[in-house]
Order: C-alpha cells, then structure tokens, then sequence
C-alpha cells in the first residue's frame, strides 16, 4: 500500500474532472488516487470509470458538502496521509515528493499546505491558501500572499517552510491518525472556513501545521461556488461565528463576538448601499442561523483553547483604514 491518497471530492464536476485529472494522474506516481464523489447526477463516475480504471471511486449517499462529504470518504481511505485536493486544482510535477519528505522527517508536524498559485494568472498567489494562513483577533482569516481581496504577486518572498495557523482546503495535506483524533471535519459547516476549525482544534492541541513552497500547484478558486455567490457569503459568516464559539479561549468569547457582530453588521450595510440585497439577506441568514446552532457548537468546544490564536492586530484595520495591502506576520 501507498504511503498517501490523493483524495478528490466531487459533486457534478465532470468537466472540471476532464480537465484537471491528467496532471494529476501524470504527476502523482506516489500516491494512490480517489474521487470521492457526492452523489452527482452528470457522468462524473462514468467518465472516471472510462478513462481512469486505476482510480479508485468511492460514492456518497447524498451531496454532503466538502466538510461530511470528506468525512464520510475518508472512513474508506486506508493509506496514512491524506492528501485532499480540490476538483479545480493542476498539480506540478514532484509536488509530493516534498510533503511526504516534510511528513517522514518532521513527525510532529501534522499538517501541511503547498503553495498555492493562480490558474488564470500563475504569477500570482491564489486567493484560497495562498502561502499559508492565519487570523486575526476578531477571526477574520488572511494568508501570506493574500489579504482580502488583494494578490501578491509571486517574487519569492514566501519560499520558505513556515509554520503557520491554517492550511487551505483547496490543496491540505493531513496524517490520517490526526484526522481521525480530531473526529474529522465539523460537518455543519457544510463548506467554507471548516478547514480553519480543525487547524484551530488541531493548534489548540499542540500540532503543528506547515507551509511547504517546494510543492507547488495551482487553483482556479470558485469554480463550484463563485466568490460573488450570497451563498457563499452565508456560509462564510455562519460559519466563522460558528467557529469562534467553538475555539476562542473562554475570556475572549463574549467581547470577540460581540465585535464580530458589529463588523458583519457593517459589512450587511454595505452590501445594502452597494445594492448586492441577497448579500445582505445571507448576512442576516447567517446570524439567525448562528442562534440556532450556537448552543451546539459551545458543546463541541476542547478543554483546551490557545490562548495566543492571532498573529497581528485587526486586519481589517489594517487593510482599511491604514492601507496595509500586504501579509505583515
């Protein structure tokens, strides 16, 4: 048996299958590939089956999103490193060789993250990883290479094998045994930011995660949910309240989300002068849906949370009202 899988969740992606499967196949000779796919009603399984007989194919019941639908593939993955790859991702050659070194030389690294380049501009960073991620005191996440919707280009300056916060789930690399210590992925997130919780329960017991720039692949980003989509926005809100309440030291509960509430507050009004309406309306979903989960996620929380979760003070201060458009650790 192969030392790593090559997992990738799949939901009505057959196109994105035609196109981004050979370089993963050609390039990925280590590994043991899977498509976990969540019950697509294309020719997703057919053209897998057709053309990629040495792929294994493992098939959910329903659509259960990226957070259950990993969840469930995974009890059928044996190999000791899970490799976990977005649909939308074009590896490069030897992009593993470096992470199962990293994994083999560095047992108390639990972790890791490649760098994560811009398919439709490979000079730049990508907006879902980039060179690794953090939080900031109120939650909000941000990357070496990306802060909001600002792009660093790609001169080098991140070519190094950091120890960082938060891997992307575009492209997260994970031992097996920490995936299942941590019970997995927190599947009512659904999607989005469910990556960030288990790096957050991860950090709070003492793993470490990494960034490693001599693997390198590149994302299309949004290619099954677009950045503009309300949904998204949604999930994205609902879910970071979801999981601060879940991971923030006891003292740093109440005040944390107190401002969180008033800065998506500002962030629905500005949607509404901006006329995206269904943005503002997911905005307020995300909360009243928030209140309806969040007794349940207070329960989920370790008996141990960091007590230093941010690494610099609010960045949305810092991007928009002193003008810092570039990662300052």
């Amino acid at each position: 048996m192969k030392q790593i899988a090559v997992v990738i969740l799949n939901w009505n992606g057959v196109q994105l299958l035609e196109q981004f499967l050979p370089s993963i196949v050609a390039h990925s000779p280590e590994a043991t590939i899977y498509v976990a796919d969540n019950a697509s009603t294309d020719s997703s399984i057919a053209f897998v089956t057709a053309n990629y007989p040495d792929i294994k194919i493992i098939v959910n019941r329903d659509n259960y999103g990226f957070a259950h639908g990993y969840n469930e593939a995974l009890q059928h993955v044996e190999e000791e490193i899970y490799a976990l790859v977005n649909s939308d991702i074009e590896v490069t050659e030897n992009w593993l060789l470096p992470i199962i070194d990293t994994f083999n030389n560095e047992p108390a690294t639990a972790i890791i993250q490649p760098k994560i380049l811009d398919y439709k501009n490979k000079a730049y960073f990508e907006y879902a990883g980039a060179a690794g991620g953090y939080i900031d005191k109120y939650g909000y996440p941000y990357c070496r290479g990306r802060v909001f919707d600002t792009l660093e280009k790609d001169l080098g300056q991140y070519d190094d094998h950091a120890t960082i916060f938060w891997a992307s789930g575009a492209c997260f690399f994970i031992r097996k045994k920490i995936f299942k210590e941590l019970q997995g992925f927190d599947s009512s997130f659904f999607a989005h930011q469910e990556e960030i919780d288990l790096c957050w329960r991860a950090n709070n017991k003492g793993h470490i995660i990494k960034y490693n720039y001599l693997s390198k692949v590149y994302h299309v980003g949004g290619a099954t949910l677009q950045q503009g989509n309300a949904k998204k926005t949604y999930l994205n809100f609902r879910n970071s309240l979801l999981m601060l309440t879940k991971n923030l030291p006891q003292w740093k509960l109440l005040p944390v989300l107190f401002c969180r509430m008033i800065l998506d507050g500002i962030a629905a009004l500005q949607f509404l002068f901006k006329g995206k309406t269904a943005h503002f309306t997911a905005i307020f979903k995300a909360h009243l849906n928030f209140y309806a989960l969040v007794s349940n996620a207070y329960k989920k929380r370790d008996n141990f949370q960091m007590k230093k979760y941010y690494r610099a003070e609010s960045i949305v201060y810092t991007y928009y009202i002193k003008g810092g458009k570039v990662f300052v650790k």
